[in-house]
């Protein structure tokens, strides 16, 4: 019987371990409790109505389908049992030989659980879908009061704010689409109020955004949301998330519509296993990405704690090592790594040199056409920064007619300036 080597998480790191043990003579078994492959790079284009859902993922049957060696399972994980090599799952045990953890993240809401209903995060397609029709609702109502019911500047002000906490890339990138939306696309499109005078808020704890960039390229990243609108307040702490809106630095600001991407941390996987974590519950491997102890169990992508060697887009290498970045490049070479592993030792083939990173650098959109990039060797913003980041995002999207209709859609809206995807559901939230 050939050796079973069990998936956790669909996600960049477990779909590049798969894909990589295609040939491999092990039987994989791929688990998540989600259908489809997601590129959360681009989520935040489906939350603002720029893309659909279907054009930045893919059912992970069909991706798999002419995989011989993989079964596909929609299911839950709901803890491990290392010693006898046994994931659980919500309907059933599976034993493994060989065991990936790639379980991804969550947004963290620091022990406040109930911000999460008034302040969504944006990690899965259900939510962009509740994101865009929270953000498509909050014009509407502000429509109808001001044509229906003669409310008051107060209140239709407080159903055309929106609070961003969170200045990492999700944040920005968001208050970028938020800007644009609000300035350009639906200036024609209402009878009673001004889309225009709506107030884009962008709440960062921290003493800048995009934190994990270099100082200049936050403070450009800065200067072009506020070109755009956005008020962006630094070294600010939201402390009270509630349904009429946040309390920031002890004074309540309403908002109708809150959205939250002030830090992650990781899947329960550390607990499953009984390893040791970090802070923010990472699971610490080992320079082959195994667990300590668990030489079976490998972690990978946002799921681990991986501190690896680097060499540049050029092959140079650095002096020092780093800790992996939260970005899809680090988890789909770790995938790749780790199946090498798991192929040399069921071959019976030398084990590979310990892991390290081929650092391409980091982009952010932050607006229309205006990206920020840090490629190491140089950092620049602009539209030629957009043009690296279409270039690259498109290049890693599953599928060719995927790339192609995200393109179209993307000059489409750039001529237009209009969204297509703008339909509300029978229930809005």
């Amino acid at each position: 019987m050939l050796p079973r080597v069990v998936i956790v998480g669909g996600g960049f790191g477990g779909l590049s371990a798969a894909r990589a043990l295609r040939n491999a003579p092990v039987s994989i078994t791929l688990i998540d409790k989600r259908n489809y492959h997601l590129f959360r790079p681009m989520l935040y284009q489906v939350a603002t109505g720029l893309l659909s859902a279907d054009e930045i993922s893919g059912a992970l049957r069909s991706i798999f389908s002419h995989q011989k060696n993989i079964d596909v399972l929609l299911d839950e994980v709901t803890g491990v049992d290392p010693t006898q090599r046994i994931v659980h799952l919500r309907r059933g045990d599976l034993p493994y030989d060989f065991l990936i953890l790639a379980t991804g993240i969550q947004y963290n809401y620091f022990g406040h659980e109930e911000w999460r209903r008034y302040a969504p995060g944006l990690e899965s397609l259900d939510d962009a879908d509740s994101i865009r029709s929270k953000i498509l609702c909050a014009f509407e109502r502000a429509e109808e009061m001001a044509s229906i019911e003669n409310a008051g500047e107060e209140e239709i002000g407080r159903q055309l704010k929106f609070a961003l906490v969170g200045g990492g890339t999700v944040g920005v990138e968001m208050a970028g689409e938020l800007a644009e939306i609000t300035r350009m696309e639906l200036g024609h499109d209402f009878r009673h109020i001004v889309p225009a005078s709506a107030r884009i808020l962008l709440y960062e704890a921290g003493p800048r955004i995009l934190p994990a960039y270099p100082e200049e390229l936050s403070i450009q990243a800065q200067r072009h949301l506020e070109s755009l609108g956005v008020e962006v307040f630094t070294n600010t702490r939201v402390t009270s998330v509630d349904a009429d809106g946040i309390v920031v630095n002890g004074e309540k600001v309403p908002a109708a519509t809150v959205l939250w991407s002030a830090g992650v941390v990781a899947s329960p996987a550390g607990r499953w296993l009984g390893a040791e974590t970090d802070k923010s519950g990472k699971v610490i491997v080992e320079p082959d990405m195994s667990a300590r102890n668990l030489p079976e169990v490998f972690v990978i992508g946002d799921t681990a704690h991986v501190v690896a060697p680097v060499r540049n887009m050029f092959g140079i290498q650095s002096q020092t090592p780093m800790v992996m970045p939260g970005v899809a490049q680090p988890a789909m070479q770790e995938g790749k790594y780790v199946a090498d592993v798991i192929r040399s030792r069921v071959t019976g083939r030398k084990q590979p040199k310990p892991f390290w990173y081929w650092d391409k650098g980091e982009l952010a959109i932050v607006g229309r056409a205006y990206a920020i990039a840090d490629l190491r060797f140089a950092r620049f913003a602009g539209f030629t920064a957009w043009l690296t980041w279409a270039a690259v995002h498109i290049y890693f999207l599953i599928g060719f007619a995927n790339r192609l209709f995200v393109t179209l859609q993307w000059l489409f809206a750039f001529l237009t300036k209009r969204r297509r995807v703008r339909m509300l559901p029978d229930d809005p939230p």
